[in-house]
């Protein structure tokens, strides 16, 4: 096939003299055998040669837009930096920008301006006849163009509708025609509901906080560790909102003062998802917090979740254990239970009896055991662990080791032959072992059974979209050197902020290690009743790298930056 019949030409714009594949070469983008390559493909699949040549690994996307942009003799446009009208947003549904690969940026002067991935001319005949407008066409990445879709179609666009609605029918009812009012499909307090969990999930975020505050009702979303104010919603409609929470996970809504625990299942985008809802009374009303566990997202490998290599070798031997007890530490939130599915995924084995007590399961492994907490029903972790160690178990998962009698029946099992991997809240790797001290374990029980401990920290990502060198400020600097931090090679980075990551200038998490390896001096230790110190000096003179030293190593490979270090991971 010749590159004469790469692409079709929009109507109103004029085909330069060179072709697509004559201006990559050109320019040194990919080579004749790339080229030559990606058109005897074309033949067979029919593909667009720009997208073969994407998917061949031989062009990147932005690259293929300029080329597009010289070829159509159109204009590029980086939707990194450009925002969209919110005019030009609404001339085209989500829906069909979506199918079409389409995002509207303006509208003036009577014609719309759209960035299209492939401008053919089918597409813009097709959206002039959609807009009823004149439209102008500009080119911008395909993926650009994707993520500006999920970033300027909110579905919090039209929720003053709903909520003005709400105030206008608002009468305040008796409990029985509460339900009524929460549960109706149709009713605005449930689209207000709908829209909140869906703007969520396509912003990314772990958890929704949903307050009241005086006047108003926030709502926050976490994205990547922090917190975001999105939307504030008219105090009135706290109850109704907090009451459709709690019919959907099955809570009592009579109950206003008591902590409640509840999960729903429901699908988003076509995507299933489980929200985990908690709520707790507070002095100005009750706060409602909705964890979102997104099912379709594919479980992650260890080697996949940040930790680096030579720490990653260590832990792979430490779990292979044919039995003894392995501990993920750190607060709420750092990313203990991933690992831990992590790991369990990769011992995963049909000759394996593996078996898990958990609060709640969060994700469903076909071929594993796993146990709900229940402790209406009297299935605490205790219990459920005493009953798990009666079915013949290899592997035994403990979700989070919370109390005493869950640490020693914990500790007897990887002293009777089990593997046993748990969670524990703590600030460290070293805190950690000393913690089943003070829950009253005896020290030589302790050696015995603990084979190792990983303490972890959920750290952001520096925007790839956006990131550009910089220079550290005099503090940064100064903890960086007191971190012992390496010689970055090429200089410090940062996120100069886009509208992909929010203007944040950070995208994503990754996770910072620490790994504790009980060594046969560290046994010896423990016996002895060491102290914090003590347990720290050993474990780093036999090599354990602190989450500190870890996370600036992090800054200087340009990962992060030396201010998310500081902010984000506790240190002494």
């Amino acid at each position: 096939m010749s590159a004469n019949a790469e692409q079709q030409v929009p109507s109103g714009s004029a085909l330069g003299k060179r072709m697509l594949g004559e201006i990559l070469v050109e320019h040194g983008q990919v080579t004749q055998q790339q080229l030559s390559e990606a058109l005897l493909q074309q033949r067979v699949s029919g593909k667009r040669l720009g997208s073969l040549l994407v998917e061949l690994g031989a062009l990147d996307e932005r690259v293929l837009a300029d080329a597009l942009g010289e070829h159509f003799q159109l204009p590029v446009v980086d939707l990194r930096y450009a925002t969209p009208d919110p005019e030009a947003i609404a001339r085209i549904p989500e829906s069909s920008a979506r199918s079409l690969t389409v995002i509207p940026l303006s509208f003036d002067g009577g014609a719309l301006t759209v960035a299209v991935a492939d401008p053919v001319r089918e597409l813009h005949a097709e959206l002039q006849q959609m807009t009823k407008t004149p439209v102008t066409l500009v080119i911008a990445a395909s993926t650009d163009i994707r993520r500006a879709i999920d970033r300027h179609y909110r579905a919090l666009a039209r929720i003053e509708e709903y909520v003005e609605a709400f105030q206008k029918n608002f009468v305040p009812r008796q409990s029985s025609g509460g339900v009524a009012l929460v549960s109706d499909d149709a009713a605005p307090v449930v689209q207000v509901v709908n829209l909140i969990i869906v703007q969520g999930l396509r912003d990314r975020a772990s958890d929704v906080h949903i307050e009241p505050m005086g006047e108003t009702l926030r709502v926050r979303f976490r994205i990547d560790g922090v917190m975001h104010d999105v939307l504030a919603l008219p105090a009135l409609m706290g109850g109704a909102v907090i009451s459709r929470l709690k019919v959907l996970a099955g809570m009592n809504i009579v109950e206003r003062r008591r902590p409640q625990d509840g999960q729903l299942a429901m699908s988003v985008d076509g995507r299933d998802i489980d929200v985990r809802v908690a709520t707790a009374g507070t002095v100005q009303g009750e706060k409602v917090v909705l964890r979102l566990l997104d099912k379709t997202k594919p479980l992650f490998r260890i080697s996949d979740l940040g930790m680096p290599d030579d720490t990653y070798a260590v832990y792979s031997k430490i779990v292979r254990s044919p039995f003894g007890m392995v501990i993920c530490a750190g607060p709420t939130g750092s990313g203990k239970t991933t690992s831990l599915y992590a790991t369990m995924s990769e011992l995963n084995q049909s000759e394996r009896n593996i078996m898990t007590i958990e609060d709640p399961v969060e994700y469903i492994f076909p071929s594993i055991n796993q146990i709900q907490i229940n402790e209406q029903a009297g299935i605490t972790f205790a219990g459920g662990l005493k009953a798990i160690l009666r079915q013949d178990p290899d592997i035994v998962l403990v979700g989070e080791i919370r109390d005493p009698e869950t640490a020693r029946t914990a500790v007897q099992a990887a002293l009777t032959g089990h593997f046993v991997l748990s969670s524990l809240h703590a600030t460290d790797a070293t805190s950690a072992l000393l913690r089943f001290i003070d829950m009253g374990i005896e020290p030589f029980l302790i050696s015995s059974s603990v084979v190792g401990v990983v303490s972890q920290r959920l750290i952001r990502k520096i925007c790839e979209q956006c990131r550009k060198p910089y220079k550290p400020t005099v503090d940064e600097v100064a903890f960086f050197e007191d971190a012992d931090g390496p010689e970055p090679i090429d200089g410090f980075f940062q996120g100069d902020g886009c509208t992909f990551c929010a203007n944040t200038g950070y995208s994503d998490r990754t996770g910072v290690y620490e790994l504790l390896n009980v060594s046969a001096e560290m046994r010896q230790l423990l016996v002895n009743s060491p102290t914090h110190d003590n347990v720290r000096a050993l474990a780093v003179s036999q090599g354990m790298r602190t989450l500190r030293q870890e996370g600036v190593a992090l800054a200087a490979q340009g990962v992060t930056t030396i201010a998310e270090v500081i902010r984000s991971i506790y240190t002494l």
